[in-house]
């Protein structure tokens, strides 16, 4: 998974505008490293073929643009018309030539009219992220997480996210398991999972540490833990 590529470092230069000093602006984790994006979008349930249609073409495409790391599309099971998109990009630079480009913009324009609620897109900086325990094969489940964590205790929350993580990578049946950071939310995570199939999911729900981790995080979590289950479209 090319999530799991490392962060890159980057520096600015910032113009001279004006004749007096300008102090530079530190870099953050959200401008130095790669851009995650996780969108989410629901058609009428009458659209959801011609949707899955359209997101073959704008995977095959997208993954051509410069400084692509990862774009895949998925569809919800259970719910043939939830569909979710994962993105990786080099850096938000080539995130942002993306989303200006002509085949993202003809996608989202052809899209809105088969949509029920609005196209739901969140920019996120890694948490935890690692290589990927080999390649997904066609019957590999991917499971996207919500976590949303009170703010008074971001961090904790944030720490046993983190935590989740390695132990969920050992077992039998993992492909990938990583931790997103939302950015305009942080206190938002996204857990993005990769598994063989449902029997590992099913083992994964049972594992210790996974028990350990939800009894832990209720406490602290300011909405229902929101686990979805994809398939991959392209």
């Amino acid at each position: 998974m090319k999530f799991s590529l490392g962060h890159l470092l980057a520096a600015a230069i910032l113009p001279l505008m004006f004749a007096q000093p300008v102090a530079a602006q530190p870099v953050t984790a959200q401008d130095a490293g790669p851009a995650y994006i996780v969108s989410y979008f629901e058609t009428m349930p009458a659209s959801a073929a011609q949707a899955r249609t359209m997101l073959v073409g704008l995977a095959k495409a997208s993954r051509a643009d410069a400084g692509n790391l990862q774009f895949v599309t998925l569809q919800r099971i259970g719910q043939p018309n939830h569909f979710a998109v994962l993105e990786a990009w080099k850096d938000k630079d080539a995130q942002a030539a993306h989303a200006g480009a002509a085949h993202t913009k003809a996608f989202r324009e052809k899209l809105e009219g088969l949509l029920r609620s609005p196209y739901d897109e969140r920019p996120h900086t890694a948490l935890a992220v690692a290589p990927a325990n080999g390649a997904p094969g066609k019957a590999a489940l991917y499971v996207v997480t919500h976590v949303d964590i009170v703010p008074t205790s971001k961090d904790l929350g944030l720490d046993l996210a983190r935590g989740l993580t390695t132990p969920s990578r050992a077992e039998v049946g993992s492909i990938a398991f990583d931790a997103l950071q939302q950015n305009s939310r942080p206190n938002h995570v996204t857990l993005v999972e990769i598994w063989r199939d449902q029997k590992a999911i099913d083992a994964h729900g049972a594992a210790s540490h996974m028990k350990e981790f939800r009894a832990k995080f209720m406490p602290l979590s300011g909405s229902l833990y929101d686990e979805r289950i994809y398939k991959v479209v392209e």
